[in-house]
């Protein structure tokens, strides 16, 4: 053992809870301030594309709920999913926002490292403590106090700073990885939209367009070019260990051992959170929350994924009370069938962009298999420093 004083979590620590928004004030404009809510902190991100937005005019009063780059925030409610521990970290490209209500806001005081306070909510230690703190009917919620009774070995200053920059290290490769398939993936919009938004395709010159439609294309039912399918049930307790990720409205909810659908495919979600849409190299299970590509009848993957990103899909909102996509409008909406040769330009154009993508993907895992393979060693001392 490392003979480290233990210490209280809340005792070096600012567990800060967030402000109770009212979403009847919630706007959907970039320009507005991201909120931060317990539905978009992911396992070690935030799904900034799905956050929702505070009045810019608002938000000067709202200074002490800001958050501010290294900040640590975790869900309260429903902290732990399968995929793991809903909580991230505040990073230097992330956008202006504002912490909600029954989010967590750390920030470490004292003699207590920010970055070395993140590897300590990492760890899985506080994993377990989480998991088993976590109380309530239907939804599962942590509190304040709780988080703050969490009690860890405290290593000298200079100590947890030398971790901190041990599994930094690995966290930068995986950021410079992500902000790579970003740019991949930016290529192949671009590409999309140029082509098959703004109709500048290869020969538009000379392409005659009536009524918005260039001679050869079409316009046709999205159910003619592309079928979409609700989820499958997969109830926690009917899952086993396997590296099948498990989709829902937000993305990854877990894994397991068996798939329903043999990939490649496209997700997007069908309850809670719409307009998200998902390209999945592999085989994969969509819950009953998602909605998949059952069939490709007309248009490949690659072109699907583009396609439903920018038919906005929020837009097809059925539910009142619950946002709930409705399948049957958009297999009736009409969509802008290019070519079939065009369609096959475009992806040979991305195919390779997107093999790309796949291969810093498995580079990530590598690096936070590493990672998570050092963490509890670093942190109990079991490695010298």
């Amino acid at each position: 053992m490392t003979g480290w004083p233990e210490v209280a979590l809340g005792a070096l620590c600012e567990v800060f809870s967030g402000y109770p928004f009212k979403s009847a004030h919630f706007t959907d404009d970039p320009d507005d301030v991201a909120l931060v809510k317990g539905e978009n902190v992911g396992q070690g991100e935030i799904l900034w594309e799905i956050s929702k937005r505070w009045p810019r005019e608002d938000a000067d009063d709202l200074a002490r709920y800001r958050l501010q780059r290294d900040d640590i925030v975790l869900a309260m409610d429903r902290p732990w999913v399968p995929a793991g521990l809903k909580f991230a970290r505040i990073g230097e490209s992330d956008p202006e926002a504002l912490v909600v209500q029954r989010v967590a806001r750390l920030r470490a005081t004292g003699d207590l490292d920010q970055r070395f306070l993140y590897y300590v909510i990492a760890s899985s230690d506080f994993v377990a403590y989480v998991k088993n703190a976590a109380r309530g009917v239907g939804v599962p919620h942590v509190s304040g106090k709780q988080i703050a009774e969490f009690r860890f070995g405290l290593p000298p200053r200079v100590a947890q700073e030398a971790i901190a920059d041990i599994l930094s290290a690995y966290d930068d490769l995986i950021e410079n990885n992500k902000r790579r398939m970003a740019l991949l993936e930016e290529a192949a919009r671009q590409l999309y939209r140029e082509w098959f938004v703004r109709l500048r395709f290869p020969g538009h010159e000379h392409t005659r367009i009536t009524n918005g439609v260039p001679a050869g294309w079409k316009k046709v039912p999205f159910e003619s070019a592309l079928v979409l399918q609700r989820g499958f049930d997969l109830p926690v307790q009917d899952r086993e260990d396997g590296d099948v990720p498990i989709y829902g409205s937000t993305g990854i909810n877990g894994f397991h051992n068996k798939a329903k659908v043999v990939g490649p495919g496209i997700v997007t979600g069908r309850s809670g959170t719409l307009g998200e849409v998902r390209y999945i190299e592999g085989d994969f299970w969509p819950l009953n929350t998602a909605l998949w590509v059952k069939e490709f009848r007309r248009v490949p993957p690659l072109f699907t994924l583009f396609l439903m990103r920018e038919m906005d899909l929020k837009q097809f909102n059925g539910g009142a009370s619950v946002p709930t996509l409705d399948r049957k409008t958009v297999h009736r909406t009409e969509i802008l069938m290019p070519p079939k040769p065009l369609v096959r330009s475009f992806d040979e154009f991305a195919a390779p962009l997107f093999q790309q993508i796949g291969s810093l993907t498995a580079q990530i895992e590598k690096l936070r298999a590493a990672r998570d393979l050092l963490l509890p060693r670093l942190m109990n001392g079991e490695i010298a420093i």
